[in-house]
């Protein structure tokens, strides 16, 4: 294990509270259910957590065992995260901000897990994916996890996320109505 990798998803798209991205994890998405769905009911993918919006946690699969959650990717030079990486998906798209107990949850799964684990890195989908993945998405506050994490008192964790964070001022606007959409807060 070295890496955690932050995700983002809604099934349907930019749709939150249905039973869509369980289905997904467990091989019984209904393709008939959705439009959307008929494309994607075949695939073969997971996630070893999912934080819902509302703050339910669920675990699909053991952080020791692999999941299918990062697709072709590499990180620092190594080829094929879901090796040797856990994926944590946030209820979300990249049109919206994040609820703030996802945050909460998510910092202390973090600080569990690098209690548990020897994790070297902390990044975004996109960011072992680039060009290929936009999750978790421009509205995903990576300085806001951080904060959360030194909250916790776990400032050594917060220095393993790698995407540097906006400054808090942008980091600000970008959680209040009108949403830009051409800001990201990494």
């Amino acid at each position: 294990m070295g890496l955690i990798v932050i995700h983002a998803i809604s099934l349907p798209p930019n749709r939150f509270g249905g039973p869509g991205v369980t289905q997904l994890f467990t091989n019984t998405l209904d393709p008939q259910e959705h439009p959307y769905y008929a494309g994607i009911h075949q695939l073969r993918v997971s996630a070893h957590f999912f934080i819902r919006r509302t703050g339910e946690v669920i675990q699909f699969v053991d952080p020791q065992m692999r999941a299918w959650h990062a697709g072709a990717s590499s990180w620092r030079g190594r080829e094929r995260c879901n090796d040797f990486s856990i994926g944590i998906e946030l209820e979300g798209c990249d049109t919206l901000p994040f609820e703030a107990v996802q945050y909460e949850l998510l910092a202390d799964l973090l600080a569990d897990l690098c209690e548990r684990f020897p994790i070297e890195g902390i990044t975004g989908h996109s960011d072992v994916a680039p060009g290929r993945k936009t999750d978790p998405g421009p509205y995903f506050a990576w300085g806001r996890l951080r904060r959360c994490l030194e909250a916790l008192g776990c400032p050594q964790i917060a220095a393993l996320i790698e995407p540097k964070g906006a400054p808090e001022e942008l980091e600000a606007s970008l959680m209040t109505w009108p949403f830009p959409v051409s800001g990201r807060p990494d």
